[in-house]
């Protein structure tokens, strides 16, 4: 399998963003000039991280790429020790992140990290639930301190406070403090997003490893519906939509919550009905902390949570109410789904004769339930709930930027690198410490409006789903449970470049994420604005699926993913509302288009598109 060489592609600039490199960090460049690092990089396979990215990173939504490429690998590499596999490096090409993993090469050395893993991760594992109560506290106290956080104005005049207290210190400073302050609990927010999650991936991948060596031609799949039915806490802001649907009908406010699709005309009403006014009540109790849940991934700045846009989960309220009305069950079918998960795990355990690899099923299998749920856990705390608060508090830096001229819109921040952001401040704070005006006054506007021009044209970009060099064998574990990228997948994604024509493509493959066979019409979802014209029975096409659009699997048939392998989140979820899904077809949103009509095939990992 041939891709193209990372350079090459990197070399092919989209006109008009000549000079786009200045946007992101300058280790995020393939680069021509250092002979060993070029060489490092044209050796290297990398792919798109399609999975976290499915658009163009603005320069400080990036943020969050710096923040994980540190913690991930620090922890893999530095803290765990993992054995087989050191950190994982970045690039970035038009705004599109590639990712590689590190492999450790050397024999010796993986050997020699071996009891050092085992001791640390051990502990890890063998006092799972104290520790993960501990970081539940950590976690929580972050975010509240991030609540907390205070992002000061600058007075003409300060406070008389400041000379009468002998406080020393002017807002400007305090400014300077805040803005690093909110920088860097986001930094050390992700370093708890990692202090569990490698491991609670490795724990299904050694009871992955185990189980296909005890049975060879065993499906993934069928080792993931072990590991199914279990209660996380990123299904309950679903689980409050459904209690104010029922709750509107309990108190008969049913048709007005379905009054309209703007939240605001639906409030109105409400607030002037006694018992609307109840319902408000509830819903205002369900807000905290559930709807900081993002309406989409949270990695980027316009995945505004539900609190900032009503009408998405309105939307699913509405929805719900009409199932509800219909005599249509809204929950999961959760007790199915274990019914189903304990005759598969009793079917292959008794298969197992000897003992004591029978007893390592289990402890195995014990392992990988326990550790599970954090997996799915940690979004809600990282990803929605400290994202959402995080974002809004970068909108209120932003407005002092424009006060003082620096950006034109609030929303014109995202445009630069957070090290841009600190000199700007600088920049404001010591003009009006000295009563000038700021330079970035003239040097940022064109700037930004320039980067704006770029990120439209990224945008409009295709991605190639891998560049480099790639492996004869995909090892690295996390690689192919978690993006689905493996030999397999590479050569699939390849076969569907060499055909050329998008519409001369008749048949997708990818991971069989989900069991079970449906056939129906796209729709192709990139947005959560999309995800709200999804119709009843329709098959979701999308580059990968957020937890916050759960409402939308009380109406779907199946789903379609560009990217993910069998731990991704689209194919945990359907297969807990028992829906087939094909995840990491590296190309479902490019080939299929809305009204096409699909035959999915969950137990294979095929798509069949009918033209």
């Amino acid at each position: 399998m041939k891709f193209p060489v990372p350079h090459d592609v990197k070399a092919q600039t989209i006109p008009g963003t000549e000079g786009w490199e200045r946007m992101y960090p300058y280790q995020y460049q393939f680069v021509t000039d250092d002979p060993v690092r070029n060489q490092y990089e044209r050796e290297t396979f990398w792919f798109y991280d399609g999975l976290h990215y499915p658009e163009p990173l603005y320069p400080f939504d990036t943020i969050w790429d710096e923040a994980w490429y540190l913690a991930l690998s620090q922890f893999n590499n530095r803290i765990f020790m993992v054995p087989p596999v050191r950190g994982v490096d970045h690039r970035v090409i038009n705004g599109y992140v590639y990712i590689s993993p590190v492999p450790v090469k050397d024999g010796d050395e993986i050997g020699a990290r071996v009891p050092h893993f085992m001791e640390r991760a051990g502990h890890y594992y063998k006092n799972w639930d104290a520790l993960e109560a501990k970081w539940k506290i950590k976690m929580e106290a972050t975010i509240r301190e991030l609540e907390a956080l205070q992002i000061p104005a600058l007075p003409d005049m300060e406070d008389s406070s400041v000379v009468t207290e002998a406080i020393g210190e002017s807002k400007g400073y305090h400014l300077l403090k805040a803005y690093d302050d909110l920088i860097n609990l986001g930094i050390k927010c992700w370093q708890y997003h990692f202090e569990f999650l490698n491991l609670g991936y490795a724990a299904y991948v050694f009871f992955l490893d185990f189980v296909q060596k005890q049975f060879p031609s065993i499906p993934a799949q069928r080792v993931t519906q072990m590991i199914s039915g279990i209660d996380v806490i990123m299904y309950q802001p679903d689980e409050e939509l459904k209690k104010l649907a029922a709750k509107a009908i309990e108190l008969g406010v049913g048709d007005l919550v379905k009054a309209s699709a703007e939240w605001s005309v639906v409030e109105g009403g409400l607030k002037a009905d006694a018992k609307g006014r109840e319902w408000l009540m509830a819903l205002n109790l369900a807000k905290e902390p559930w709807f900081n849940v993002s309406t989409g991934t949270g990695w980027f700045h316009h995945d505004r949570s539900w609190n900032d846009q009503m009408n998405v989960p309105l939307n699913g309220i509405q929805t719900y109410i009409d199932k509800i009305r219909a005599g249509v069950s809204i929950e999961r079918p959760t007790e199915k789904v274990r019914a189903e998960r304990d005759r598969i795990t009793a079917e292959y355990r008794d298969l197992i004769t000897d003992e004591a690899a029978r007893r390592q099923f289990d402890e195995l299998l014990g392992c990988a339930k326990t550790v599970f749920p954090y997996v799915e856990n940690h979004l809600f705390y990282v990803e929605h709930w400290f994202h959402s608060v995080f974002w809004n508090k970068m909108r209120e830096v932003a407005a002092i930027l424009q006060t003082h001229g620096i950006i034109k819109e609030v929303e014109d921040v995202w445009l630069l690198r957070r090290d841009e952001i600190k000199q700007a401040l600088w920049d404001v704070v010591t003009a009006w410490a000295t009563g000038v005006t700021p330079r970035g006054t003239t040097t940022w506007p064109p700037e930004i409006e320039w980067r704006k021009g770029v990120m439209e044209k990224f945008k409009a970009w295709a991605p190639p789903p891998a560049i480099g060099v790639a492996p004869e064998v995909i090892q690295e574990p996390f690689t192919i449970v978690l993006w689905g990228v493996t030999n397999k997948s590479l050569a699939d994604w390849a076969s569907v470049q060499e055909v050329g024509d998008p519409d001369k493509v008749t048949e997708l493959k990818g991971f069989a994420g989900s069991p079970g066979i449906v056939e129906g019409k796209a729709r192709v979802c990139r947005t959560v604005a999309e995800v709200g014209e999804l119709q009843e029975g329709e098959i979701l096409v999308a580059p990968t699926t957020s937890p916050s659009w759960a409402p939308a699997f009380a109406k779907i048939g199946a789903c379609v993913t560009d990217v993910g392998g069998v731990m991704s989140h689209a194919a945990i979820v359907c297969r807990e509302y028992g829906m087939p899904a094909v995840v990491g077809t590296g190309h479902a949103t490019k080939i299929i288009r809305s009204g096409m009509m699909l035959r999915v095939d969950g137990s294979s990992g095929a798509v069949s598109i009918a033209r």
